[in-house]
């Protein structure tokens, strides 16, 4: 591994638990430091992200059914999105990552149209799809 790999992971992980860190002891919404999410604030709809921040703090303070309740789509993405994360950091270390079972189009496609269907039917103002809503 080479010493410019090797600080890329270090500084990726210490920006990563750097993150983890200020959601954990600032509360979004609450907060002065968050942003409002830019979809929301000049559409009224929500985007599939809303929430996440939220959902993310829940879950570091160990609430997985009221992180569930902000944003069911992020739960969802996290066990995914580790894998990718620790594929491509094993990638940056050894030249091999994990198997990418999730390469061919087909699949990226799929995950479009599920994140499109799934800001839709959160942005529905009845039962029961207003419990999509953060």
């Amino acid at each position: 591994m080479s010493k410019k790999n090797a600080l890329q992971i270090v500084g990726v992980v210490f920006l990563f638990i750097s993150g983890l860190v200020v959601i954990y002891f600032f509360k979004p919404g609450q907060s002065f430091i968050y942003p409002p999410c830019p979809v929301h604030f000049l559409t009224g709809f929500y985007c599939p992200g809303c929430g996440t921040l939220r959902g993310i703090h829940a879950l570091l303070h160990g609430r997985f059914l009221q992180a569930l309740d902000f944003n069911p789509f992020m739960i969802i993405s996290i066990p995914f999105l580790g894998y990718a994360i620790i594929s491509q950091a094993l990638f940056k270390i050894s030249g091999k990552g994990l198997p990418q079972v999730i390469k061919h189009p087909f699949w990226i496609w799929a995950i479009f149209v599920l994140i499109i269907v799934y800001t839709i039917l959160r942005n529905i103002p009845f039962y029961p799809f207003n419990i999509l809503a953060p």
